[in-house]
């Protein structure tokens, strides 16, 4: 009995042990993995870009209002709401361009309104530049400016740290802003570098940008991934204020920031693009590009996994989604910070200076033409007196409704404050710069004082046919004729290098005044008509050239 006694014992011990030892490996292994996903963290991006200072305007897309500052507001809220660990950032242009109720304020509402979201990180773009580094420094860091210094005194600046990588300064050759900002999400740290189109300088009054450099943007995002790297760091973000565009099911990525994914390190996990205001949402070369839009219609949320281990980014996905006013209420909050700004300038921004009977549009018919562009450029060659006048279709930046014609709205139009100049140019002269309109891509003319002819058979550069003055005889490639131009074209800007020939150079008042001083003369209500002054020759079936929300061509392929 004794020894059955013991063999049990030992029996029931050894089972007990066995038992004990399984419990502890299941147990460990349970807490090894709980601590392993609990250590992989989701981190949500919601990025902007090209907001351009539009914090109470709303554009139709998809024939649905979408934008302002309150509903964009409404969005981020929401999203950020879901995920604990989120980070707002944005890829330049936040400013320059702007509604009249942010830009008559030197754009302190538009960085404002980023500072009351809660934004974590920004890149510049182009328009950040546009009245010079300095002013562009106050707006970030904070300082008085006299147009707004008796009302607000001094502004703060932005309560987020911008970056940028490829702008250094002439004379130290140090970047004018830190090239990356690190943002640290439950202990696991995100590298945020930013770049600027380095081409800036062609595309705005260079002697604005005269003291600093702008440097290639892949070898900085290099340079600036490996000083992250050596510290450590495996998640790492680009903002890019560069061009990208692709299909909604991603497909078809084109762009610089396609060209530099497959260019710049491997462990560049996501760039945010922007500049030509289109969506983007495609994985090339494993980095996962996003743009959405412009003007606040539309954000991207990217969804991130990183590693428990390595830190690294193991997954991202992202969504963009669009702003429709008619599916969120607008944020009270904002909506209230948006009206204050709106009624400080309120007795300009309503000012009636003419009328028209029908909606006035950046839109432009097959040969390239539109009804706004056509009376913008009349009232240019009106005000200098000059044989032609052009404008660039891309320098529009909003319609005019049919009624009252305000202030407020040929503000929007025309935000830019460029000063008309007069030219003396060849008939030859002329051609070249209508030639350019196709090279080396589509940037429609609006004309005055002239009509001419072209044909999409032949190759770019040499489209034009037939050029004729309002008596119907053709331009003399040899006679010289007087041009009305904004000085962005005098100097060439945006490929348009035939007007930089031209001589007995004069400038004019801005052109807003002039258009503001043109509307208020015309009969009311006022007509403006394209379709007599441009014809394409060729009559294959065409489609409408696409453009951005600002009604920019972008693209001319499907």
């Amino acid at each position: 009995m004794k020894n059955t006694q013991q063999g049990y014992f030992v029996k029931r011990a050894a089972v007990l042990f066995v038992s004990l030892l399984a419990t502890t490996f299941i147990s460990q292994f349970s807490l090894s993995t709980s601590h392993s996903i609990e250590q992989n963290i989701e981190v949500q991006l919601l990025g902007i870009n090209d907001f351009h200072g539009q914090i109470d305007t709303s554009k139709k897309v998809n024939n649905r209002p979408a934008g302002r500052a309150d509903y964009l507001a409404a969005y981020l809220k929401e999203r950020e709401r879901t995920n604990p660990n989120t980070l707002l950032v944005h890829a330049g242009d936040a400013v320059g361009g702007s509604s009249p109720s942010s830009a008559l304020l030197q754009d302190e509402p538009a960085i404002h309104m980023l500072n009351e979201l809660g934004f974590d990180v920004g890149t510049v773009g182009n328009h950040e530049f546009d009245e010079g580094v300095q002013e562009m420094m106050r707006l970030i860091d904070g300082g008085k400016h006299p147009k707004t210094a008796k009302r607000y005194g001094e502004f703060q600046g932005a309560n987020f740290p911008y970056a940028v990588a490829n702008v250094v300064d002439k004379d130290t050759n140090k970047t004018i802003l830190d090239p990356y900002v690190i943002k640290e999400v439950k202990g696991k740290k995100i590298g945020f570098i930013g770049v600027v189109y380095s081409d800036t300088p062609n595309i705005l009054d260079s002697s604005k940008v005269k003291d600093v450099k702008f440097t290639d943007e892949v070898t900085a995002i290099n340079k600036y991934s490996k000083e992250l790297k050596d510290q450590g760091i495996e998640a790492i973000v680009v903002l890019a204020h560069n061009p990208g565009k692709s299909e909604i099911d991603g497909s078809k990525p084109t762009g610089e920031i396609v060209d530099f994914a497959r260019q710049v390190d491997d462990e560049v996990d996501v760039i945010f693009g922007a500049h030509n205001h289109t969506y983007l949402n495609s994985i090339v070369d494993g980095k996962l590009l996003v743009q959405a839009y412009s003007a606040g219609t539309a954000f991207a949320d990217v969804d991130l996994v990183i590693d428990a281990a390595t830190g690294d980014i193991i997954e991202k996905k992202a969504e963009i989604i669009v702003t429709y006013q008619d599916a969120i209420e607008a944020d009270r909050q904002m909506t209230e910070i948006v009206a204050a700004y709106q009624e400080d300038v309120s007795e300009t921004i309503h000012e009636k200076i003419g009328e028209t009977g029908v909606e006035l549009t950046r839109g432009q018919n097959a040969a390239g033409e539109s009804d706004f562009g056509t009376l913008i450029a009349d009232s240019m060659r009106h005000t200098m007196n000059t044989d032609f006048a052009f404008i660039e279709s891309a320098g529009i930046r909003a319609d005019l409704d049919a009624g009252p014609i305000t202030w407020g709205e040929l503000f929007t139009a025309l935000p830019f404050g460029n000063r008309l100049m007069s030219l003396t140019m060849t008939g030859s002269q002329v051609r070249d710069a209508l030639n350019q309109q196709w090279s080396p891509k589509k940037r429609m003319l609006q004309i005055s004082g002239l009509k001419y002819t072209w044909s999409n058979e032949l190759p770019a550069g040499q489209k034009v046919v037939d050029i004729y003055l309002p008596t119907g005889e053709k331009i003399n490639p040899d006679s010289e004729y007087s041009v009305a131009v904004n000085t962005f074209l005098a100097m060439g800007k945006d490929n348009f290098t035939a007007f930089t020939n031209g001589k007995n150079r004069v400038k004019g008042p801005v052109d807003l005044d002039a258009l503001t001083g043109y509307v208020e003369a015309q009969p009311k209500p006022i007509i403006a008509s394209a379709g007599s002054r441009v014809t394409k020759l060729n009559n294959e079936f065409v489609l409408a050239p696409k453009v951005d929300l600002y009604g920019a061509v972008v693209s001319n392929e499907p």
